[in-house]
């Protein structure tokens, strides 16, 4: 049997008067959604309204947890120490799960956003503190990250469920770690490359970088950004294809 994939993608990230995204096209074809809780994006109507939608469409709701950093939507590194950035982690999580019980769901996993994210591949200490946070809140989470990250093998240290994801809208260096978005061609906007790279994951679990090396790449879980253009759309492909090839897209949490 084809091994399943998961479809993630981060929504409700708008604010107030601000758009973000199509959340109801992407709740349409994503399996796990992974919800802003405010720090970087989101405000508890667009939370709660999210929450509703993916409930109503039998979604799982993760908690897309950030620095606190509107004005630059988390993606700007922040210094901050550990206990700090464990007690934001966890307000978050708890803020979002309040509003997604409320809704009729629950949140089933954390994954971290933007410059939180990329720290914690190799910064052992915030990615310490993301642990902490969700140890504290609910060990059963899972926590979905980057293969080969800190915060994974630190949450398997301390026995929290993983999850690797791999992003099809996002070129890679042949280490494995994401391009920058400062640099051309890092976001991946082509629906056909996008299905064609995911499926080159599920069939031989490695996808092309741009340093001319395949990498390999063990995921669990495929994600398009929320914020990408077209996003709807090429997560449609995507889930086209893989059905196509007699692929399972099922949530991984």
């Amino acid at each position: 049997m084809t091994t399943p994939i998961d479809l993630n993608c981060d929504l409700g990230e708008g604010f107030g008067a601000w758009s973000m995204g199509d959340d109801a096209a992407l709740l349409a074809v994503v399996s796990s959604a992974n919800v802003a809780c405010g720090f970087h994006g989101g405000d508890p109507t667009i939370m709660r309204g999210v929450c509703e939608m993916a409930a109503a469409r039998g979604i799982t709701v993760g908690a897309h947890v950030g620095y606190r950093d509107l004005a630059g939507f988390g993606r700007r590194p922040i210094a901050m120490p550990a206990t700090q950035l464990a007690d934001d982690v966890l307000y978050q999580l708890a803020a979002l799960d309040g509003i997604a019980r409320a809704a009729g769901t629950r949140v089933r996993y954390v994954k971290p956003h933007g410059a939180l994210y990329n720290a914690i591949v190799r910064d052992a200490e915030q990615a310490a503190a993301v642990v902490d946070a969700t140890r504290a809140y609910d060990p059963g989470l899972t926590i979905l990250g980057l293969p080969g990250s800190e915060v994974l093998r630190i949450a398997t240290v301390h026995g929290l469920p993983t999850a690797a994801e791999a992003f099809g809208d996002r070129a890679y260096h042949a280490d494995g770690t994401l391009v920058s978005r400062r640099r051309p061609g890092a976001v991946i906007t082509d629906p056909d490359e996008v299905a064609a790279r995911c499926l080159r994951l599920v069939t031989a679990g490695e996808l092309p970088s741009v340093d001319g090396e395949p990498v390999a790449v063990a995921a669990r879980s495929f994600c398009v950004h929320g914020d990408t253009p077209g996003a709807a759309g090429l997560l449609r492909r995507v889930r086209d294809v893989l059905t196509e090839h007699g692929v399972p897209i099922t949530p991984f949490a």
